[in-house]
């Protein structure tokens, strides 16, 4: 299969895959700024993506793309560096070398640093929340109760820095990933490449920003901490009690 077989078509796959999971984040962004505003109605999207089956389904789909995302990239990257042999280590002497990207050149080691983001990520949310709801145990909180987890997780200056250096690689991966991905599947032309350049790069900025902001607002306390019901106690989802 020419999908698998030839160099043109893993990078076909490698750009499927990566827009694919592009629109994921876009989806996971929108739900954690719900956060800044309500933690029961993040609660409640967080309890309809729970353990039920098409959430497992959807889990299940998102994983087997990261892991061929991932597994491409390593194909690619061992096949670059084959058919570059030795003249990787000698210094470009073209005229605008400027022109090749910092992060086109890094983006295996941009991919660790995100797998290694990725690994405390599931290990925070996804193990304390759908897994444990599946396996039948707690872990402080309720596996429904995400915005605990996030008042938890984000109250912590370490974890914190992790996540903004996490959501850096992220950003540097994406800037050149998205038009890189537009080109393989025929945007590329000198119009259509710079346009998509602009475009990629402000719809990832944007994305990241939203994620950061997310994470700096319950650090610095600036994100709703409770919910509280019309009589003053605190509603079933809330993770503080009122005052």
């Amino acid at each position: 299969m020419w999908l698998l077989n030839s160099s043109i078509g893993r990078k076909v796959v490698m750009s499927v895959t990566g827009i694919a999971l592009i629109l994921f984040l876009t989806f996971h962004c929108a739900m954690n700024i719900v956060a800044l505003f309500s933690g029961e109605a993040y609660n409640t999207i967080c309890e309809l993506l729970g353990a039920n089956w098409y959430a497992l389904v959807a889990t299940m789909g998102l994983a087997a793309l990261a892991v061929i995302h991932i597994v491409f990239a390593f194909i690619l990257t061992a096949q670059n560096r084959k058919a570059r042999g030795n003249s990787r280590y000698e210094v470009s002497t073209t005229v605008n070398p400027g022109k090749v990207e910092w992060a086109s050149k890094n983006m295996l080691v941009l991919g660790l640093i995100i797998l290694i983001g990725l690994l405390v990520h599931l290990q925070n949310f996804w193990y304390n929340m759908m897994f444990a709801e599946i396996a039948g145990f707690t872990n402080g909180h309720s596996p429904a109760d995400g915005f605990a987890f996030i008042i938890d997780t984000f109250s912590h200056w370490p974890l914190v820095v992790l996540y903004l250096v996490w959501f850096a690689a992220i950003w540097f991966h994406l800037a050149h990933g998205f038009w890189s991905a537009m080109q393989t599947l025929g945007l590329s032309g000198k119009i259509w490449q710079k346009r998509m350049q602009c475009f990629g790069l402000i719809y990832v900025t944007l994305l990241m920003l939203g994620f950061t902001v997310v994470v700096l607002g319950f650090y610095f306390g600036c994100a709703p901490s409770l919910d509280c019901c019309p009589d003053g106690a605190c509603c079933e989802a809330a993770a503080v009690c009122c005052q």
